[in-house]
């Protein structure tokens, strides 16, 4: 009876040992295949794929300030406050401004009233100028003639002074020749008065004569000096094309000043446009200095934007992750603080790794030197934001996770 109850326990003893050998056996076989699996993730990971948690999103940081010098008239954003491009976000005092704005309105138009009259002076004296030019030339010709008149008149009395000295000394003659005939009775006392009255008549023709030869002589003075006031009158008429350039030129400085004037007017108004500061992007507000009633001046920061429309990444690689990486090339881009994945391509590779960018570059000429492996800032461009991030959720600054696909 003993070895009937002792026969039988090494029997289930031996069923029970071969069943664990079994599972033990499957369980290996699973985690062997398991880290098969795992080893070609990684080498797929590996060989196909860069990428690193040393990245965040970058963005453009606005600093808006005011383009003139005013006192704040009001505030219309609060901090963190989002914005669309063209909102308001403070107003200045425009009334100074907008005096300025009249002023240059009334000095166009005086400008442009004197632009006109040069304008039409220009005709007018390009008319009187022509019309004293030829009046002149006729008084210049007359001048001549009359100097010629004169002259031959002044021939003419010259001649017949000649003649009445002539006639003179013949009739002069005459008489001494007939004194002693009539003291002789030769002749008859009538002949002998007759000889005394034509004497005395040609002594008084040669003094008309004299008196019409010396008239004569102030006859062609006179015209002579008529002759040069017309030659002067001539050659001032004949700057008649010199005074129509000066008015010419005239009217193109008073063409100037109108355009002048215009551009005053312009900046003026371009002035008071600039009262109301306006958001340049779509973007939130932050660091707000701006409070109404204050006084800023040209240049100065009221306040910082952070655009939302242009947004990507930069995402700090080792050196050793470059070899195969280029531009275009897909990337996957996890965040944190949305929990969702994002696409992109690389848009460019740093032209130097973050060490020799920075504000103290390692110095290593001491000689002791130890090999780090550098990083290089790599720009990843996201590919579709519009539809990945509808709501703008992502914010420059948040910590990201970009997986570049290196083969295909």
């Amino acid at each position: 009876m003993a070895e009937s109850t002792t026969t039988p326990a090494p029997v289930e003893h031996d069923t029970e040992v071969v069943q664990p050998r079994s599972r033990r056996r499957g369980i290996i076989i699973v985690v062997l295949v398991v880290i098969a699996v795992a080893a070609a993730a990684i080498w797929w990971r590996s060989t196909f794929y860069e990428d690193t948690d040393d990245a965040q999103v970058s963005g453009h940081l606005i600093q808006v300030s005011a383009r003139i010098q005013g006192q704040v008239r009001k505030v219309y954003v609060d901090e963190n406050q989002p914005v669309k491009a063209g909102d308001v976000i403070a107003e200045l005092d425009p009334r100074d401004y907008e005096v300025a704005v009249e002023n240059a309105k009334a000095a166009l138009a005086s400008a442009e009233a004197n632009a006109a009259a040069a304008n039409v002076n220009v005709p007018l004296t390009a008319i009187n100028t022509g019309s004293t030019l030829s009046s002149a030339g006729a008084q210049l010709s007359g001048s001549h003639a009359q100097v010629q008149q004169a002259q031959g008149q002044l021939q003419a009395a010259q001649a017949r002074v000649t003649q009445a000295q002539a006639n003179n000394a013949k009739a002069q003659a005459d008489l001494e020749r007939y004194k002693p005939l009539v003291e002789k009775d030769v002749i008859s006392k009538q002949q002998y008065d007759a000889a005394v009255a034509a004497a005395a008549s040609a002594a008084a023709a040669v003094q008309d004569a004299q008196a019409s030869a010396t008239a004569a002589e102030d006859g062609v003075r006179v015209a002579r000096q008529q002759e040069a006031s017309s030659e002067a009158s001539y050659k001032g008429a004949q700057t008649g094309p010199q005074q129509v350039a000066a008015q010419s030129a005239r009217a193109k400085q008073a063409l100037a000043q109108v355009q002048q004037a215009q551009a005053q007017l312009d900046q003026a108004q371009l002035n008071k446009s600039y009262t109301k500061i306006v958001a340049p992007e779509d973007g939130i507000i932050t660091r707000k200095s701006v409070e109404a009633n204050q006084n800023v001046a040209p240049g100065q920061n009221l306040l910082t934007l952070v655009s939302l429309q242009n947004i990507w990444v930069t995402a700090n690689f080792k050196e050793t992750q470059l070899k195969m990486m280029g531009p275009l090339q897909e990337v996957e881009i996890a965040v944190d603080a949305t929990g969702k994945k994002y696409h992109g391509k690389v848009k460019q590779i740093g032209g130097a790794t973050g060490s020799v960018l920075s504000l103290f570059p390692p110095e290593n000429a001491t000689g002791n030197y130890v090999k780090v492996v550098q990083r290089v800032p790599v720009r990843i461009d996201f590919t579709d934001l519009a539809h990945e991030d509808p709501n703008h959720l992502l914010r420059p600054g948040l910590s990201v996770e970009p997986k570049v696909r290196v083969k295909q």
